[in-house]
C-alpha cells in the first residue's frame, strides 16, 4: 500500500487497524489522518517489534479492499 492509496481508503482501514491493533488511540488515528509516512511512525512508535507483521497485514487488508471495490 503506498501514500495515496492509504489516504484514498482511510475511513475504512482506520476502523479495521484498531479492532486488529488495539494499541492505536483515537489521537494516533487523528494525527495519522492518512498519512503513510505518519501510519509508518506510529506503527514504529506502538509495535516495533511487529511493524513488518502490521505493515503486511496493511498490504493484505488493501488487496481485499481493493477485490472488493473490482467486485461492485
Amino acid at each position: 500500500m503506498n501514500a495515496e492509496q492509504l489516504k484514498g481508503k482511510w475511513m475504512q482501514f482506520k476502523g479495521e487497524l484498531k479492532q486488529q491493533y488495539g494499541k492505536f488511540t483515537d489521537d494516533d488515528l487523528t494525527q495519522i489522518e492518512g498519512n503513510y509516512d505518519k501510519f509508518l511512525g506510529k506503527v514504529q512508535e506502538r509495535y516495533g517489534e511487529k511493524k513488518d507483521e502490521l505493515i503486511k497485514w496493511a498490504e493484505q487488508w488493501h488487496q481485499k479492499a481493493m477485490q472488493k471495490s473490482a467486485g461492485k
